[in-house]
């Protein structure tokens, strides 16, 4: 290696000495380009030959992306370039670990434009799973002209066949032992990079079971599970799962509008059929669904005022129908005034019902039906199809990158349903998205909607890569494999799903915030810029100006600007969690049982400590829960809040999280779905979210983590427990009556008894580690000390000023962190009078007047003048003040 570097500067000053004779300037900037190009491959397969020592027919080359001049943004980590007369193709990849789908591409003149702009969403999407994002394509060369389709497919199959092929040939492997063993007559520039995993995409549907085939004949590690969802493995259009996905999408919207679309009969326009996976899965999700109007690349379907129970069972019908399209529909079983048209009629006749129905007249063309029913007024559009539909106002059609929709495509301010599903692909461009948002339209992106898919397909090749090693071992045969996947079907579905119910409502949370949480999320996008991690142009989000006009005309960011800083937050932290010792410490590796189902963790509970993808998947599963349940901006928070790194904080995360039990409180407000208000239900999980977010900088502030979470979280747990149970005996008549209050009102807004007296004591519960500590300390019992800590908070008011810091709004980032600063300080001064307090043997009213007496003329002048605060109105600065006052005393 050492000698080869020292040939290529040779070979690189000789060069740049030519170039210095090169008297054109477009020919030397041209020449310099491909000095680059060279220098920025990294492995090649050119001097590999077949078995019969034949060159290969297929040249590879990869490269370092970021290390091309002039390179489109966004860049990937890696990307590999086939060539041949017969097949070329690119795969691009974000990280080490990436997955996504390989695509058939009809564009042989930009085929690397078509697979950045997917790769891109891709990325975006793998937020939620364990590898970042990849994309592959490939363009068949020698496709004959007019050929029948059997031919075309025989075609595309075996130009797949040596894509697929290519790849491998330059893809380190793994032996029997676990060390890696690198390709052949390959010289690596690099260091090791064995995994590579492919999946289905447009065209590419049923290749699953063939690149399989390629990875075993290669020997490749991953065996059946190069390729997720082929004939052993999980069939995303029988589970449905990416329109189910998607549904949860959906479901959110209508519920926060207070809507239950399972009761309620709710109308549908969209794109696709029902032969297609997610179009036909999304459509035969409830039986309340009217579908007024549809259209495929073959047909135009309306139904003015459709049955649902009846029309729901036809599309049942069709979607089991082979090859099935909208012609296919029972005419009898559409209303008057509906029926089925091909996109190629020149004209269309509508009966009165559709052209009141879509506000056009008796005759129109395809191309202005399929306008009339983008923007069509209904409460769901739902994107199942492929192609982009709906550009913002700003934009061109060549900006949308979907030449064949451009005479049919929409703004968004053209919308006027109530909710967008983007089930499929580039549905929308985002700034068509963002557009449709801040004219009301209640939507995510198609990376939230539709991830469904790619994370079962993660899972599918994790648990594949786990059950290796019963398999070789003997333990568990092939046959008896095959069966364990199949059973755990339901199990996968409802783990991923999951994902899907979370990342959604972790999006309404945020939007819920409005501009209290703006200056974190500038914050974040500064940071991340900072570290060349985030574009804003190429993501569309907001500048520094435009940011300032938002806040000038309160527009907080939209969901769909929400939905990329969300996944940029996990991809961040993912990779920051990764490179420390996180995924290594013993309690919080126990994330990698909740990303399995529980058929494996209690059958094979080895093969899972020893998963060659075990830090990932605990570092994925940690990024998840703690940028779901705290928000994209978690992190920037409560870093700047404290100083601390995120391993610090995920552990003070993974403490709090315990202590209080709040995967089994979020839960229970889960079960809240259509029994309360959408407005109730998300303003309880905002309680749970603020707690955690209030109680981490205490955690990162107040205790050693270092002395192991197991014994931290025993520990609060329990004292939390005795809080909880102390608060009946010693909250004072007003607080009491405060909780009260809360319980009643809850009871009466559809939740249980139960659940509504541990909801109500909420407000309370960030009071309970303070209490603990000075028990602890004190060696008090944890019952005296909260008599005691509540005597002395109804003594000075503070009861009062905690009511109503909801009247303090605060948008700017300095004015939010001033406000946690002195939130801290207050509750620390509560800490160490409280801990004064309980230091003489008395507890509740006669401990804070023991207290009080022998400093009793100070007390008294700044009792006075926090109930002032507490009674006049409370501001930033007043509360500023009333923190100073308390702080003194505490010193005292």
């Amino acid at each position: 290696a050492q000698a080869r570097d020292e040939k290529q500067k040779d070979i690189a000053a000789r060069v740049e000495a030519e170039l210095e004779k090169v008297e054109s300037l477009d020919e030397d900037r041209i020449l310099r380009l491909f000095v680059n190009a060279v220098q920025s491959a990294i492995r090649t397969n050119f001097y590999q030959t077949d078995k019969d020592g034949h060159v290969k027919a297929l040249v590879a080359i990869k490269f370092e992306s970021d290390k091309l001049t002039d390179m489109p943004l966004p860049r990937p980590l890696y990307e590999i370039f086939v060539y041949s007369p017969r097949v070329e193709g690119v795969h691009m990849r974000f990280g080490k670990v990436a997955r996504g789908g390989i695509r058939w591409s009809d564009r042989p003149q930009d085929f690397r434009t078509e697979i950045l702009g997917l790769v891109k969403a891709q990325q975006v999407k793998n937020a939620v799973i364990v590898p970042v994002g990849a994309k592959g394509g490939f363009v068949p060369k020698l496709m004959p002209k007019g050929a029948a389709r059997d031919v075309v497919q025989a075609e595309g199959i075996a130009t797949y066949r040596l894509f697929i092929s290519t790849l491998l040939d330059i893809t380190d492997n793994f032996n029997a032992d676990g060390k890696i063993v690198p390709p052949d007559a390959v010289v690596r520039h690099e260091g090791d990079d064995p995994y590579l995993v492919v999946a289905a995409d447009k065209g590419t549907a049923t290749f699953s079971d063939i690149a399989n085939g390629i990875s075993i004949e290669h020997d490749y590690w991953l065996g059946d599970a190069f390729a997720s969802g082929g004939s052993v493995g999980y069939d995303h259009k029988v589970m449905g799962i990416t329109a189910r996905g998607a549904w949860e999408s959906v479901k959110r919207h209508f519920r926060e509008m207070d809507v239950d679309i399972q009761e309620t009969p709710f109308t549908v326009v969209g794109v696709g059929d029902m032969s297609g996976d997610v179009f036909g899965n999304g459509l035969m999700r409830e039986n309340t669904a009217k579908l007024l109007a549809a259209f495929d690349h073959r047909d135009i379907f309306i139904d003015p005022n459709p049955d649902p129970a009846a029309s729901l069972a036809e599309r049942k019908r069709l979607f089991a129908l082979p090859r099935s399209s909208w012609q296919d529909y029972d005419k009898a079983l559409i209303s008057q005034g509906g029926g089925v048209y091909p996109r190629s009629s020149k004209e269309i006749r509508l009966s009165p019902e559709a052209q009141k129905l879509f506000g056009v007249g008796d005759s129109v063309t395809p191309q202005a039906l399929m306008k009339a029913i983008l923007t069509a007024q209904a409460d769901l559009l739902f994107f199942g199809g492929i192609g982009t539909y709906v550009r913002a106002s700003s934009e061109t059609d060549e900006a949308a990158g979907d030449r064949a929709n451009d005479p049919i495509r929409i703004t968004g301010s053209d919308l006027r349903v109530k909710v967008v599903g983007e089930g499929a692909n580039l549905g929308m461009t985002q700034r068509g998205r963002i557009e449709a948002a801040l004219n009301g339209v209640r939507l995510n992106t198609d990376a939230i909607d539709n991830s469904a898919g790619v994370n079962t397909s993660d899972v599918e090749v994790n648990i594949k890569i786990a059950l290796s090693v019963p398999v070789r071992a003997g333990d568990l045969t092939l046959e008896a494999r095959n069966v364990l996947l199949a059973e755990m079907t339901e199990e996968v579905g409802r783990l991923v799903l999951r994902n899907n119910y979370q990342q959604s409502l972790a999006i309404s949370l945020a939007q819920r915030r409005g501009l209290e949480d703006m200056g974190f999320q500038q914050r974040l996008m500064q940071t991340l810029e900072k570290r060349g991690l985030l574009d804003r142009t190429v993501e569309y989000l907001p500048d520094e100006i435009a940011l300032t006009d938002r806040r000038k005309r309160n527009l907080p960011l939209t969901r769909p600007e929400l939905a990329v800083l969300l996944a940029y937050a996990k991809l961040t932290l993912y990779s920051e969690l990764l490179d420390s010792s996180v995924p290594d410490d013993p309690y919080l590796g126990r994330e990698l049982n909740r990303y399995f189902p529980q058929e494996m963790t209690e059958r094979y509970p080895d093969a899972l400590q020893v998963h060659r993808l075990r830090r990932e998947i605990i570092a994925t599963q940690l990024t998840n829960s703690m940028i779901n349940r705290g928000g994209a901006t978690l992190i920037v928070r409560i870093a700047d809040q404290t100083g601390a790194t995120p391993p610090s904080i995920a552990a003070a995360f993974a403490a709090v999280r315990q202590s209080y039990e709040m995967v089994a409180l979020n839960t229970e407000i889960d079960a809240l779905d259509n029994k309360v208000s959408g407005k109730t239900q998300l303003d309880l999980y905002a309680a749970v979210q603020d707690l955690l977010l209030d109680r981490l900088v205490w955690f990162l502030r107040n205790v050693d983590l270092k002395q192991g979470l197991e014994t931290i979280i025993a520990h609060y747990r329990d004292g939390i427990a005795q809080f909880v149970e102390a608060l009946d005996t010693s909250l004072p008549k007003e607080g009491a009556a405060a909780r009260e209050v809360r319980e009643t009102a809850l009871i009466k807004a559809g939740v249980a008894e139960d659940l509504a007296r541990r909801l109500a004591n909420l407000p309370l519960l960030k009071h309970a580690p303070d209490i603990v500590m000075v028990a602890q300390r004190a060696e008090r019992s944890v019952a005296d000390v909260t008599k005691t800590y509540f005597a002395a908070e109804d003594f000075f008011q503070l009861d009062k000023i905690a009511g109503a810091l909801a009247n303090i709004a605060v948008s700017d980032y300095f004015d939010r962190l001033a406000l946690d600063r002195t939130l801290d300080s207050i509750g620390d001064a509560e800490r160490r009078i409280a801990a004064a307090m309980v230091s003489k043997g008395a507890t509740g009213p006669e401990a804070v007047e023991q207290w009080v007496k022998p400093r009793k003329a100070e007390v008294e002048r700044i009792r006075a003048a926090i109930h002032e605060i507490a009674n006049s109105g409370l501001t930033l600065s007043k509360l500023s003040v009333a923190a100073s006052m308390l702080g003194d005393l505490a010193r005292e």
